[in-house]
């Protein structure tokens, strides 16, 4: 990781143009001649280097993992972005936020190009399209009567539903989840924040269902 005052700072971000001819045959469709004359300083990895937008976001969906994200946004979360980059980096299905249709994208350091992001007005409608895809709402929130995520069998596919920062869990998404799952604190303090549960829940999840580690 990099930090202020470190040698990465200094280091050119990205990959410069195309080095030789450009790529031709099958697959040649998916580079962006663009990127290739120009260079990519995109933040992806050098996998989906001089790919479309188009092209990076078709492949993921290809090998996304059948877990989504939800996230509530009743007061214009600053966490969400954080979220939906988290999402990215574990390839989920699809994220999910729910309130306000408006939220600060900057934190998303561009992710949510490359992945879909539903929007839904309210739990209930979240509920709805949950049921009818078949899949159950998990909550993740240290409210009463929480299970520990440690020892919690995670379903394979689900959608994992976050509580907005401060509040958490409203009532009624929590009325609606099958299950409601705490993290398990050592500290002072009440809770940790929204994009780090999120990353929490979802390596949990991928500890289970991409190395089969089942829980203690």
């Amino acid at each position: 990781m990099s930090g202020p005052g470190s040698d990465e700072e200094d280091r050119p971000v990205g990959v410069g143009p195309w080095a030789g001819p450009w790529p031709t045959g099958p697959g040649a469709e998916r580079y962006d001649p663009e990127l290739l004359a120009a260079g990519d300083r995109r933040n992806v990895v050098d996998r989906y280097r001089y790919w479309t937008v188009e092209a990076v976001r078709a492949d993921l969906a290809a090998r996304a993992h059948p877990v989504h994200v939800a996230i509530e946004n009743f007061a214009h979360d600053l966490n969400i972005g954080s979220v939906v980059r988290t999402a990215n980096a574990f390839a989920v299905a699809g994220v999910h936020v729910v309130g306000r249709r408006r939220w600060n994208r900057r934190g998303a350091m561009v992710t949510d190009r490359y992945l879909t992001v539903h929007h839904h007005a309210d739990p209930a409608a979240l509920a709805g399209w949950a049921a009818a895809a078949g899949l159950p709402l998990i909550g993740v929130d240290n409210t009463e009567g929480a299970v520990p995520l440690e020892t919690f069998d995670l379903p394979r596919a689900c959608v994992l539903v976050l509580g907005q920062e401060g509040a958490g869990l409203s009532d009624d998404a929590v009325r609606r989840c099958a299950a409601v799952l705490a993290i398990t604190q050592f500290g002072s303090t009440r809770s940790v924040n929204a994009g780090a549960a999120g990353a929490i829940a979802l390596h949990a999840w991928v500890r289970r269902h991409a190395f089969g580690q089942r829980p203690a």
